[in-house]
């Protein structure tokens, strides 16, 4: 077992610290790509038992990213404490499958686009009425209603619709784009969230419910503070670059050698000490910098932002950085993963979990996230090949004798085998 961050040994708790505060939640995760996995393996990490059901092929998120010795290594991670199953679905003898496994599950989570588990005979209707108590999680680009919903929506695109991407970039140019899935993965946490918030629900009255997450409202989440600023002033924000609106200094500022350094001066404290440091006391009793208000007017973000590079540009980073933290400037390097493997605070706090893996012998994988003082959760296994669990979960959950599952494999309606996780 690897266990997560916060974990402790010694106590008499250890069993049930180690067994995780979801133990004993069931979820059946029908989801592809990244925001539904990534909701359900939030879910694993703290104890529930996640069965994946996959097509023959696999999920397709197993085609993203590096691919190492043959192992896909983001599938490592992004479905590491989970058990697979490989069904065909649009069969008659698959979708009996998932409607057992459902019926016996508190909580679904499903990203298809609204409607296909309707058409495969595994919509709310049906499962509700099977299954009373259950938990639907249902991630879409739009969510399941109005009259964008059945468009397909993949991150990026609800960043678009959400107001984000207009946001992002300098402003001289066209809106750029994060390298990352920034949106599936807070959409994810808002689905496991929802998750929660309705399983506290079924404890008081016994019934299930959906919990509808849509990408793209996830990511307008992010225009809280725009929203109203509109509505009374009809103010419409342009990309800032590296600044935060209205605050200076607050960007990136080159060093000697060649780096970036983000420094955070909002405070009027916190700007007497840069300026100090900086050997510019000067600055705290030039009316244009004087205030938070001032500093943020945007001729004074210029002229400021000027000064500070003139000085941080003398210094090589890792020295500038050091002199910052000695000063109680909030700053940092602009991290590359390079520099995160070799991060002490990475390292003490459990951030890079190295995980057994069955052909790799390891994978380094992020830690888990959030630390829980009692109750942490763990990494105890790595993601399974594609149908490792099939015959397992067949027999141990749903009770099929070996014959059956022999049967159900010769007709091409499940595929794999029995692959036990490394531990």
């Amino acid at each position: 077992m690897t266990s997560g961050p916060g974990s402790r040994t010694g106590s008499a708790s250890d069993e049930a610290r180690h067994a995780g505060p979801l133990e004993g939640v069931r979820v059946v995760e029908i989801c592809t790509t990244i925001a539904g996995p990534v909701c359900t393996r939030l879910l694993a990490d703290f104890g529930a038992e996640v069965i994946k059901i996959e097509p023959h092929e696999g999920d397709p998120v197993r085609q993203f990213g590096a691919v190492f010795q043959g192992a896909s290594l983001y599938g490592a991670s992004i479905l590491r404490n989970k058990s697979s199953i490989a069904v065909d679905l649009k069969s008659a003898e698959g979708h009996d499958i998932a409607l057992e496994l459902i019926r016996r599950a508190d909580v679904l989570v499903e990203n298809n686009r609204p409607g296909v588990l309707e058409r495969l005979g595994l919509g709310w209707a049906e499962l509700s009425e099977v299954n009373p108590g259950l938990v639907m999680v249902r991630i879409s680009g739009y969510g399941q209603d109005g009259p964008y919903a059945n468009r397909p929506g993949y991150g990026a695109i609800c960043e678009a619709v959400g107001g984000v991407r207009h946001m992002t970039g300098d402003p001289d140019r066209p809106p750029a784009r994060v390298a990352l899935a920034t949106t599936d993965y807070l959409t994810a946490v808002y689905a496991a969230f929802g998750a929660m918030v309705a399983l506290r629900s079924r404890d008081r009255t016994g019934r299930g419910q959906i919990v509808d997450a849509a990408l793209y409202e996830a990511a307008f989440t992010q225009m809280e503070a725009v929203v109203p600023e509109y509505d009374k002033l009809g103010t419409v924000p342009m990309r800032q670059g590296p600044n935060l609106p209205s605050f200076a200094p607050n960007s990136l500022y080159p060093s000697r050698d060649g780096a970036w350094v983000l420094i955070a001066a909002n405070s009027k404290p916190i700007f007497e000490r840069l300026a100090n440091l900086m050997g510019r006391p000067d600055l705290l009793e030039d009316p244009r910098f004087s205030s938070i208000r001032a500093r943020g007017e945007r001729a004074n973000v210029t002229v400021l932002d000027a000064l500070v590079a003139d000085w941080t540009r003398t210094i090589d980073a890792v020295p500038l950085e050091q002199a910052l933290h000695d000063a109680q400037v909030p700053s940092a390097r602009v991290y590359t993963i390079a520099d995160i493997f070799t991060d002490p605070q990475y390292q003490a706090r459990g951030m890079l979990a190295t995980v057994p893996h069955p052909s790799l012998g390891h994978t380094v994988q992020m830690g888990v996230v959030p630390r829980l003082s009692e109750t942490p959760g763990a990494i105890r296994h790595t993601g399974s090949e594609v149908g490792a669990d099939t015959d397992r979960v067949l027999g141990q959950v749903l009770g099929y004798t070996q014959q059956r599952i022999g049967e159900l494999h010769a007709l091409g309606v499940v595929s794999g085998g029995e692959q036990a996780p490394p531990t």
